[in-house]
């Protein structure tokens, strides 16, 4: 969304659209479909709030759209509004009893979920036990892969803070919060001329910054347990940045096909980058659903809108954030695609059908519901792709 080219611009928006559609209609309507027969009900004042919301964001991306221009207080009030979203789910539950069924006691008596990968006896520090592993590559092929990967691995290592007490180190904690503001301003200005007196500042705020940070860890913190939000909050922030740079080169790859093999980039992104990004979605929900009773029931669904809320006004709002900073006080220009306003259309139209077949009834997810969102799914997919073909001809 950030660049300035038409294909990385429709790769970002359709990969958004194409996501939020993939998650609230496929990944809906499989969990609804595999629960058919079970009788389990969503809770009513959760799927108001999280339909309404996404309701919401889909209007003001349309409007956007539709406008074609926004400055940066705009992207601002956009991107704001999940902090509303997260503010008012808050109040909800603190202050009005939602969720007050959710037994979580209950949640960790039931084994599987309740116990994570990094708590499972039989791995320790990334090393397998040898009777889950009688078929391990030479030493060999391990130091090839530890090399190659080695450019990767080691920035993000120095830059994320990991906030575990098993795998706590304290002068890697040191470094990360040192270079993480130095990333920070190296990405900042990536568009700037690096003698610029603007980049200046900026590099020399970043490792201002980077250098207090070190020095204020190296004094005062022995575990990452005495200052628990801080670290989190920090080891978020630099994730995000690093999902942010993966997202930046593989839009800028699936662009350069698209042009090489005569393909839309907006199909890419509607397609194979969506899937990509939401296959763990349905991995993840369709495990909780099926084992977890009512309640991994009710998170499943959840997650399946607070999601695709969360790319659309924080991910999405973030980058027309920067897009506008860039070019303040002037607007930034958005091109209206009308078949990006008939993805978000369709969009709605899986929404909708979603409120009215579970208030139909009583809130229990069930075949019809599921069908009926694949069945939206694949039309809206098979009309952009036919649409797209047509183009080429």
């Amino acid at each position: 969304m950030g660049e300035d080219s038409k294909g990385t611009y429709d790769v970002g928006l359709n990969t958004v659209v194409g996501g939020s559609s993939f998650v609230t209609c496929v990944v809906v309507g499989i969990i609804s479909t595999a629960l058919r027969s079970r009788g389990f009900r969503i809770e009513r004042s959760a799927f108001i709030r999280d339909v309404c919301f996404f309701c919401a964001a889909i209007g003001s991306l349309g409007l956007i759209l539709v406008y074609g221009k926004i400055n940066f207080w705009g992207a601002l009030v956009f991107c704001s509004l999940y902090a509303v979203y997260v503010a008012f789910m808050y109040l909800s539950w603190r202050f009005g009893g939602e969720g007050g069924e959710f037994d979580i006691e209950s949640v960790h008596k039931r084994g599987s979920l309740s116990e994570t990968i990094l708590q499972r006896e039989d791995l320790d520090d990334g090393v397998v036990d040898e009777e889950h592993c009688s078929n391990v590559p030479d030493d060999d092929y391990w130091k090839l892969v530890v090399w190659v990967t080695l450019p990767i691995y080691l920035p993000r290592k120095l830059t994320i803070p990991v906030v575990s007490e098993t795998k706590w180190s304290k002068p890697t904690a040191v470094g990360s919060v040192t270079f993480a503001p130095v990333l920070l301003s190296l990405l900042w200005n990536w568009k700037r001329s690096p003698t610029s007196v603007e980049a200046g500042v900026v590099y020399l705020t970043g490792c201002s910054v980077g250098i207090v940070l070190g020095l204020t860890a190296l004094a005062t913190t022995k575990t990452p347990m005495k200052w628990l939000l801080p670290w989190l909050a920090g080891g978020f922030i630099m994730s995000m940045t690093w999902s942010y740079i993966s997202a930046q080169e593989l839009v800028a790859l699936l662009t350069s096909l698209g042009y090489i093999f005569g393909v839309s980039p907006s199909i890419f992104g509607l397609t194979v980058l969506a899937w990509g990004n939401s296959i763990g979605d349905l991995i993840t929900n369709m495990t909780m659903a099926l084992n977890d009773g009512d309640e991994g029931a009710q998170v499943a669904v959840s997650g399946c809108y607070a999601g695709p809320i969360f790319n659309t006004l924080f991910a999405l709002g973030i980058s027309l954030v920067g897009c506008a900073w860039e070019v303040y006080p002037l607007r930034i220009v958005i091109k209206t695609d009308p078949r990006l306003l008939e993805s978000l259309g369709f969009l709605v139209v899986g929404l909708v059908w979603s409120f009215l077949v579970l208030f139909s009834n009583r809130m229990r997810l069930g075949g019809v519901m599921g069908v009926g969102l694949l069945v939206i799914y694949l039309a809206s997919l098979s009309i952009r792709i036919v649409q797209t073909v047509g183009d080429s001809y």
